[in-house]
């Protein structure tokens, strides 16, 4: 009996045992760190990376280009961010709704994972939300640079991020703070100048994307102020605008002061803004491939400059550590993770790079601890920008993509960033403001009338396009119909010869041309003219009747021979999908107030050449730029 009663305590102490084991266990699984958000970041990335396996770090690690995956690779693979490329949308001429109905989708794969770790989501967001149909396309970097109103490109910043919110997207590759040193350089126009004071100036853009750090805030830390913002990402470190030749892609040969002094500032700035990730170049620095280069990410940009958030590669950008591209992968994924890449643009064949940067760690090429303060970067941005408590796009935002506010901002951003180059010759009476109440004016050449022409390169394509129908806007011809007086006729032949102009008895002529939509190598030039027929045109016009000459282009372009034919001159840059900012200081209701953010060169032959250049010898210097008064009506 009483070994029955001695058996019969043991068996109730051992299910007494197993039941509050049970019990713990299912607490434990019921409650998960990570998850509260009232814990300290770092104590719920701690948790957070107890958990992973390796598979589950590395995919974190990986981003994927969105024409690759499903919902169900998400949810396998536990992919740290997916991406639109350059043109890549759901559907030609897509809608807010539609995009956002995809990112959630994705996002709720990622979800569905055994941890739950949710997406980024990015696009180049580059002036402003470019991939998408009907969203507001502002001036492209260089004609934001010639406003000199960092007030302004901040705003821009803000108004960007709500538009990518509209579609549910909530990380944008942008800004490019490249220091265009020649103009031959495809990205020139992605740069806001070739002064690196301006550069450091024009990351106000930051703040306007992810949010001021509050007073009191911790700068140097990636920050991100609400769901109204976005990740922004400073590209692309470093010296991309500095290739030999203007090549892009290229080597930057540069001494370390010179990196430093040039091409460096943006990122100092960039960083105390709290920028959240950084994208490395293609370029080289003297001969070293920078997404090879552990000194200049790791022991500097990381351990120097003490920045926090991720570094991420470009586009097959360790791809192209060798030469040819994927000559031989395992090296170049060992490279760039050794140096210090964080996140891998991959973009197609992620199962490859997963497989083969888990050989590598494996097989203890590359420590745990790499991949450890990756994935721990990684996730600090996540954390902090409140994405495991609000991972889902809102539909509250949908209302934002190309609302009025923000055309009306582009508008002002043109408008500011118009340079006026010449305005009649030295004895005579200016010649602009033009008047609106002119009898009969003519409009002329190839970019007054193409939408795709005025909104340059990454413009819903990664190449951009040519006419009416890309997306949503104004054309400068459309604008100045519009600004004139209702009995002024406006007369539009895009390549008129002397007889008609001379024949028509107009009162003035305006006259847009410039360069074809171009992105990255593809606008690389060792000529950089205006497409043709533009200087016939400017030479049928302008030896006909009084004209005002607007060029259309991503840089200074050869203009030297025609500039003594032309009453007025007018660098418009890349306004994008506003033109009526064109017609506004035109016709008067605003003055011209921008400055040259480049040196418009003479000939190609002086380049590369930038002020303070010894042979610096320029057909218009860099900060030049007339200004004229408002005559009223704004």
């Amino acid at each position: 009996m009483a070994n029955l009663s001695f058996l019969s305590m043991g068996m109730i102490l051992f299910f007494c045992c197993c039941s509050a084991i049970a019990g713990t266990t299912r607490a434990d699984q019921g409650y998960s760190k990570y998850k509260d958000p009232s814990q300290p970041v770092n104590a719920r990335i701690k948790d957070l990376m107890k958990r992973m396996t390796l598979q589950e770090k590395i995919g974190q690690m990986t981003q994927a280009e969105y024409s690759v995956v499903t919902p169900e690779t998400l949810r396998n693979y536990s992919l740290g961010s997916v991406l639109s490329g350059g043109g890549s949308t759901p559907f030609p001429k897509a809608k807010a709704r539609d995009w956002m109905n995809m990112v959630n989708r994705y996002q709720q794969g990622s979800l569905s994972s055994r941890l739950g770790i949710p997406l980024l989501y990015g696009i180049d967001a580059v002036h402003g939300h470019n991939n998408v149909y009907q969203a507001t396309i502002f001036p492209h970097n260089v004609g934001l640079g010639a406003t000199r109103d960092p007030d302004l490109v901040k705003r821009i910043g803000a108004a960007t991020a709500l538009e990518v919110r509209a579609t549910g997207i909530n990380y944008a590759f942008a800004p490019t703070i490249a220091v265009c040193r020649d103009p031959r350089w495809g990205r020139c126009y992605e740069s806001y100048s070739e002064d690196p004071s301006i550069v450091k100036a024009m990351t106000s853009i930051i703040p306007g994307l992810q949010g001021e750090i509050p007073a009191g805030g911790r700068k140097g830390v990636p920050y991100l102020g609400g769901n109204d913002k976005v990740l922004a990402c400073a590209k692309h470190y470093v010296g991309d605008g500095g290739t030999t030749r203007g090549i892009n892609e290229n080597n930057t040969v540069i001494d370390w002061h010179g990196l430093l002094s040039i091409h460096m500032p943006g990122y100092y700035k960039a960083i105390i803004e709290g920028v959240s990730t950084i994208m490395v170049s293609y370029s080289s620095w003297n001969k070293m491939k920078m997404h090879a280069n552990r000194f200049l990410v790791t022991d500097f940009l990381k351990n120097t400059l003490k920045f926090k958030g991720f570094v991420i590669s470009d586009w097959l950008g360790i791809d192209k550590i060798t030469t040819p591209a994927g000559a031989n992968y395992t090296y170049s994924v060992e490279m760039a993770i050794g140096a210090g890449v964080d996140m891998v643009m991959v973009p197609f064949n992620y199962t490859v790079f997963i497989d083969t940067l888990t050989q590598l760690v494996n097989a203890n090429v590359i420590p745990m601890s790499r991949i450890d303060d990756a994935v721990k970067r990684i996730l600090r941005v996540k954390f902090v920008m409140g994405l495991f408590e609000n991972p889902m796009g809102d539909q509250a935002y949908l209302s934002h993509l190309g609302s009025q506010e923000h055309r009306d901002l582009a508008r002002e951003a043109v408008r500011k960033s118009l340079v006026l180059l010449k305005n009649g010759n030295n004895a005579d009476p200016p010649v602009l403001p033009l008047a609106k109440n002119a009898p009969k004016i003519l409009v002329a050449g190839t970019h007054a009338n193409n939408l795709g022409y005025q909104c340059g390169g990454w413009t819903i394509t990664w190449q951009g396009g040519s006419g009416n129908n890309l997306t949503s806007g104004t054309t400068i011809l459309g604008a100045i119909s519009k600004a004139v007086d209702l009995d002024t006729e406006v007369v539009f032949s895009e390549n008129p010869d002397a007889d008609f102009v001379k024949s028509h008895n107009f009162s003035y002529a305006i006259v847009a041309v410039g360069e074809l939509p171009y992105a990255e190598t593809a606008g690389d030039s060792t000529n950089l003219t205006v497409v043709e027929p533009g200087e016939d045109i400017i030479s049928n016009v302008c030896s006909s009747v009084k004209c005002v000459v607007i060029v259309v282009s991503g840089r200074p372009v050869m203009m030297h021979p025609l500039v003594a034919h032309i009453d007025s001159l007018v660098a418009a840059w890349l306004p994008g999908s506003e033109g009526e900012g064109v017609a506004d200081v035109l016709f008067g209701d605003y003055g011209f107030t921008g400055k040259l953010p480049m040196t418009w060169f003479k000939t190609v032959d002086q380049l590369p050449m930038n002020v303070g250049d010894p042979h610096y010898d320029p057909l218009f210097p860099f900060g030049f730029g007339l200004t004229t008064e408002p005559t009223g009506g704004q």
